[in-house]
């Protein structure tokens, strides 16, 4: 059992609720992608070794990509993807697809958190991953939706958070 006081997890927005939609060139985008890796390292540093990922599209698996690079550095880290539904990816674009499948082939643990699709296995999923962590990274731009709700959560959890703002004016 992973203990939850060593355990980090992650929320953020999906490409259509960022600003560079699914452009990972853009400058915005990249700062982001940097500002999530000095906040896992910052985690790594304060001890934080197990990092869930509730693998969607967008700053999901710019988490989870960044995590399974600092394994590289550090192979006391483990990651888990907390997957919603078996069918999550099954609508991705081929590319994001073929995306996903590789990076969870690439953790070290895989939870399915709901048998089959549900209007609220994607809240399930954002609630187990709090549940099993003790602090929360998130990369957020105040607008209501998955990403506040697993937030507000956190709160009502105590965890510690690490806001991440996302900039949405281009440089």
């Amino acid at each position: 059992m992973r203990s939850r006081q060593i355990s980090c997890c992650f929320t953020g927005h999906r490409p259509e609720k960022l600003p560079w939609r699914y452009n990972e060139r853009d400058p915005r985008c990249l700062s982001l992608k940097q500002r999530i890796a000095h906040a896992a390292e910052a985690a790594y540093e304060e001890g934080y070794r197990h990092f869930l990922c509730g693998m969607a599209l967008g700053c999901d698996l710019y988490f989870c990509e960044t995590v399974l690079a600092l394994r590289q550095h550090h192979p006391d880290i483990t990651v888990e993807a907390a997957i919603p539904c078996p069918t999550q990816a099954g609508a991705w674009a081929l590319d994001q697809r073929e995306r996903y499948e590789t990076l969870v082939r690439s953790c070290d643990f895989e939870t399915l958190v709901s048998a089959k699709y549900t209007p609220y296995c994607m809240q399930r999923r954002d609630r187990y991953m709090v549940d099993h962590a003790s602090l929360l990274i998130a990369a957020f731009d105040g607008t209501p939706g998955g990403t506040q709700y697993t937030m507000q959560y956190a709160m009502s959890r105590e965890l510690s958070i690490v806001d991440l703002p996302l900039v949405t004016q281009a440089p």
